[in-house]
Parts: structure tokens; sequence; C-alpha cells
């Protein structure tokens, strides 16, 4: 039991220090999930005196109107012997052992958190008690439900303290510790009223009666005590605190505890209840039950310690590194960054990711398309072909074949190759760059980064951009140098029979006859053909060449030789990182610490057992 219950201790402590307090979040919480006994009751209650009966010590700040403005987390821990002690977890190395001092530091923690107001706070004070006078124990006092606001509280502190209380009953794992004073009547009870709200069936609360001792003569709280007035799960427990009397005069805890169990040992109505009664059995049963509760709900907590965990590992690894402080941090993780923005761009090229087909498409069907639709035929037509043969002979007709006819209509037909040429390294240049504006969306590192995201991406494009000029070049010289030099071979080959104007001895007029002009017309677009089979094979290679393979060698060089020549404060300015994102990390990774050391603590457990 003790180690179950240290372990939540232990968690809830872990919860406190990492900021963890159940209150509405965009972080997991932990603390929901741990099973707890929350203190509930109105003022005048006798809510403090019962927390002080159970730890045996006065350590509650008193007073008019609402004195409890935080909720204090109350650990007991049971020592063997020694002197007794106090620890708070804001102030870990520091050990109160007067217990006056502890109520002064309450008051003082409570006015730092909200100022010397009367307003309230959700964050917790963490109180740990050591004693051998104790039971291992954990409480969480609330404030004390009121009605009516008192000078220098706002209007809305009523329903803000019914909202802190009811946020922490009405979660499954909590069991509520009701508090209602036996001189007033039950239905009346603020803390019976709000925890039936909640927990309608009565099987999280337990019932603490006080202040029986005070009852009108003739009257008694047997009838509560014993189920019939208002039933609940778990028998009610009457207690007798001490009276204001005992607590001006500083009667010792002991004493009064001792004064507690004659009370029931001896009154009649209550001497058949009396092993039930009292803060020693209410102390004894809490603890029973809270180790019950643990038990139970152990195996739940460590599946949601475990599948949080996941989570957090997953949205900060989304999220990146936090920013190095040094400018050799910082220039490694830009290029870590690049180099991955890079491996992302090589995987579409290389067929891992999709996009880098669309390539080979422009190749395989957009070239192709393209050189077929060059229109040759108008400038091989009859009326073309007459002209520029006319032209090439000058003033004197040819003799044999018009060589500069044929040279000046093949170099106007190849010259129109050029259009699909420069088109298809436009076509992939365009891809490429989709491709690097997918790379850069695909960059996880460069989400975190927009400064960085942005130097990226147009570097990329600049070079891209480069690499079209000189893949244009090269691919528009293919062109050329098939225009500058034709193909001897193709023409030694051509048959000079007479039927195909091989004949020198024809007329000049019947060398410009249709039948011979067609015949130059047809053995042209024979050449164009060749020459367009040639090209579209050689400009898929040159655009590959000059611009794919060296997008995927040097994609980033030029950015790199500049990176290499800034300051830190360039540097700093790259990875000037959304301050909503830096927040969010240290947020997930102070959650992350809590979830893990959560689970080391239930693992330590389960191992020892």
């Amino acid at each position: 039991m003790d180690s179950l219950i240290s372990l939540v201790n232990k968690i809830q402590r872990a919860c406190t220090a990492l900021g963890d307090h159940g209150e509405a979040s965009a972080l997991p919480t932990l603390w929901d999930s741990l099973p707890a006994i929350a203190v509930v009751g109105g003022q005048s209650s006798g809510k403090s005196s019962v927390l002080e009966s159970v730890v045996g010590k006065d350590f509650l700040p008193r007073g008019s109107g609402i004195v409890t403005r935080r909720p204090l987390v109350l650990q007991l821990h049971k020592i063997d012997e020694g002197r007794e002690y106090a620890e708070f977890l804001h102030l870990p190395r520091k050990r109160f052992t007067d217990f006056a001092a502890v109520r002064k530091e309450i008051q003082d923690e409570t006015d730092r958190e909200t100022g010397r107001s009367k307003q309230i706070s959700s964050v917790p004070i963490h109180l740990s008690i050591y004693s051998p006078n104790v039971v291992n124990l954990t409480l969480i006092d609330l404030p004390g439900l009121t009605k009516v606001a008192v000078e220098g509280q706002p209007d809305s502190i009523v329903q803000d303290i019914e909202n802190m209380v009811r946020s922490y009953i009405e979660k499954p794992n909590c069991i509520i510790l009701a508090i209602s004073p036996a001189n007033q009547d039950l239905a009346t009870s603020d803390a019976i009223k709000i925890s039936r709200e909640v927990d309608p069936t009565g099987d999280r609360t337990i019932g603490v009666l006080t202040k029986i001792d005070l009852m009108d003569k003739g009257t008694d709280a047997v009838d509560i005590l014993e189920g019939r007035a208002y039933r609940l799960k778990f028998p009610w427990i009457g207690v007798v605190n001490r009276s204001q009397q005992d607590i001006n005069k500083n009667v010792d805890m002991i004493a009064a505890r001792r004064r507690e169990r004659e009370y029931f040992n001896t009154t009649p109505e209550y001497k058949h209840l009396a092993k039930r009664m009292g803060s020693e059995h209410l102390a004894k049963m809490l603890s029973k039950h809270l180790e019950t509760v643990i038990k139970s709900k152990i195996p739940g907590i460590q599946s949601l310690i475990n599948k949080t965990i996941a989570e957090l590992e997953a949205e900060l690894t989304r999220l990146g590194k936090p920013v190095a402080a040094d400018a050799g941090g910082k220039l490694y993780a830009i290029m870590e960054i690049c180099r991955s923005f890079d491996q992302i761009f090589k995987e579409h090229l290389d067929g891992v990711r999709p996009g880098g087909d669309k390539i080979y498409n422009v190749f395989d069907n957009q070239l192709p398309a393209a050189l077929k639709r060059l229109q040759f035929d108008r400038q091989l037509s009859m009326e073309n072909i007459r002209k520029l043969i006319t032209e090439a002979d000058g003033y004197q007709p040819h003799l044999i074949a018009p060589e500069q006819g044929y040279r000046r209509l093949i170099e106007s037909s190849l010259i129109t190759i050029r259009g699909p040429a420069e088109a298809a390294v436009d076509a992939v240049h365009s891809l490429l760059k989709d491709l690097v504006h997918k790379a850069v969306s695909e960059t996880l590192d460069l989400k975190q980064y927009p400064g960085l995201r942005v130097e990226v991406g147009s570097a990329a494009v600049d070079s891209l951009e480069r690499m079209r000029e000189e893949s244009k070049k090269a691919t528009l010289q293919l062109v050329d140098m098939e225009c500058g030099y034709l193909t001897v071979d193709f023409f030694r080959k051509l048959p000079q029979d007479v039927d195909k104007g091989g004949n020198p001895t024809h007329s000049i007029f019947d060398r410009y006859n249709d039948s011979y002009l067609r015949r130059i017309g047809t053995t042209i677009l024979s050449y164009v053909n060749m020459v367009c089979a040639s090209l579209r094979h050689s400009i898929p290679k040159s655009i590959v060449y000059c611009q794919v393979r060296e997008a995927k060698r040097s994609l980033l060089d030029h950015f790199f030789t500049d990176l290499g020549k800034m300051d830190q404060k360039r540097l700093s300015s790259l990875l000037n990182e959304d301050p909503a994102i830096m927040e969010r990390r240290g947020a997930l990774a102070k959650r992350l610490e809590l979830y893990r050391s959560a689970q080391a603590e239930i693992d330590a457990v389960a191992w020892s057992k």
C-alpha cells in the first residue's frame, strides 16, 4: 500500500513542478488520471480542523472570509521515527519543523501567486508532511464554498470557487471528502449539494460529519451516521474537532484526539458506532480506500502514459529540434536541414517520391509531339522550293545539282526545331521548380523556420534558373550543329538517274519543273526527318545532363558558399522560428519529461514487487 500511495505522491509532485494542474489546456494532462481525495466543504464547516486533526498538527491558515485561496495538495508520509517536518515543493531544500512557519509559508505563497488581494488561483501549493503519527495519504484541500463575496473580492468569487471545486470533483478518478457540520441541516450542506451533482449515486463520496458535539440538546446525528438520512456507498464518519477555545489555548492535538475517542466511547447515542468514528479512523479508512482505488487505476494510467509519450514524441519530432546558441551550431543546423531538403528533392527525381516521372513524360510524349507538329511542308512548299533554288543559283543556273538551294532549304527547316527544343528545356525547368516547392513543403524542419524556408526555396530556384540557361544553350547548340554541318553520306547515297533530276543535259527550264522540285522537297524532308529522329534522343540527354543531373549534384552549392560567409546575426535570422512554435516545444518537452518520470516511477514500483 505504501508504495502505491507514494507512487501517486511522486507523480503528483512531478505534475505540480512541471505545470500540470489538470486545468483546461492544449497539453495532455496526467493529473486528471491520478486518483486523489478532494476535501470539499463550506466556510465554517470544520474543514480545516478535520485536516489538522488527520495530520495531528496546527498548520493551516485561519481567519474570517476565504482563507484557502489556492488548492493545497497535502501529502502525508509515515516515517518510522524521528522528528516531524514539512517540505514545500516550491522550496525543495528547506525543511520546516515549526508548523507555525508552515502556516505562514502557505499564506505567503498564496499571496505570491494572487497578490495581497482576495483573489483565488487554481495553481496548487504542494506540501509534504513527514511524521510517525500519520498514515500515507494524499488530500487536496480546496477553497471553502461560500455564498457571499466579502469586501475586496469580486462578485464572481462565489461562482469562481464553485467552478474550481467542480473542476476537481467532477473527474471520475476523484474521491470526494464532503465535510458537513452536524449542527446545520444536511439539506443545506454546500458539500453534499455539489457532490450530489457530480456524483449522484454517491459511489465516489465519503461523508464526514463535524461539530457533532455542538448539536442542540435532545438531537443527535445517528440517522446521518447510520446512512438513513442520506445514503452514500461508504459509511458516514463523525469527528469531533477542537473548539475555538481549544485552538486559542493551543491544546495539544494528541490530547484532542484522546478527547475525541472518549466522546464517542462515552456518549450513549454514538457508543455503538465508536469504532468507525473519529479523525484517526477517518485517516486510516481514507488511506486504505485510496490504495484500493490506485491499484484499480494503475493499468489504465500506464496505458495512458505510454500512449501520450508516443504522441508527445511524435509532435516534438514534427516541431523539430530547438535552435543552437552558437554560430557553429546554427551553421550545422542549417546545413543539416538543407541536406534533408536536398535528399527529399532527389527522392522525387529518383521515383522514391512522386513527380520525377513527369520529366520522362516531356521526353517521351511532349517533345516528340512538338516535333511532329512542325510544319515542314510550309518550308518545303513548291513555291518556297522554287524561290530558294532559284535564288541560290544567282545569275548562273546550277549545272548538276542545286547544292546551295538544298542547304538553304535544309537550314530553314531545321531551324524550326529550336522551338520544341527550347520548350522541352522550359518544361523540365518548370517541373524541377515544382519538385523544389514540394521538397520545401515536405521538409519538416523548414516549416519550423520561415526565414530559412524562403532562402532555401529562392536559392534552389535561382540554381535551376542558371541550369536552365546552360541547358538551353547546350540544347540549341545541338540544333545549330545540325544546321551547320550536313550528313554528306545521306546525299551521296541518293540515286542520280535521269528520272530523278540527275541528267545535266536537260534544259534549265526542265530542271525547274514541278516533278523536279517535288523530288528536291521529298529528299530534304527525308533528311530533316532523319535529323528530327536523332535530336529526339540527343535533346533529352542534353537536358538531363545540364538540368536534372546538375540539380541532383549541386542544387544548393551557391547557397552553401553564401552560408560560409554569413555572421552569427545573419545565421540567427535564418533560424528565427515562430515564437508560438518555440513556446509549444518547450511546453511539450516539459510535459514529456513529466510522463517519462511517471513511467519510470510506475516501472520501479512494478519491479520492486
